[in-house]
């Protein structure tokens, strides 16, 4: 079972550097949004184990790291392909959008 890998600094860069396909869930534990999309991105690190790793940044500590993607609403999720953001969807949306940004990339 893949696991959604909780990422602060350090372990965000270790995560990009490891994998060709990144997608990053920014988020906050009081974001009512954010816990919505919860389920869904557990279930995109199971469909995608092997392909692409699936992490999470809480954006209250890691603000800096929030502030070097620009993130001003949460959630907003990010695909990484070598390290560089390819795309990112602001806001809680259905699992076949986050499919798309991943598919595109893979």
């Amino acid at each position: 079972m893949a696991e959604v890998i909780h990422a602060d600094a350090a372990k965000f860069s270790e995560v990009l550097k490891e994998n060709r396909v990144v997608l990053c869930d920014f988020w906050a534990t009081w974001c009512s949004p954010c816990k919505m999309l919860g389920p869904v991105i557990e279930q995109l690190a199971e469909e995608y184990s092997g392909k692409a790793a699936v992490m999470k940044v809480d954006v209250d500590e890691n603000q800096d790291l929030a502030a070097q993607f620009n993130v001003m609403s949460i959630p907003t999720v990010y695909v990484f392909r070598d390290g560089n953001p390819v795309d990112s969807k602001v806001g809680a949306l259905p699992i076949i959008d986050y499919r798309k940004m991943l598919d595109a990339v893979l």
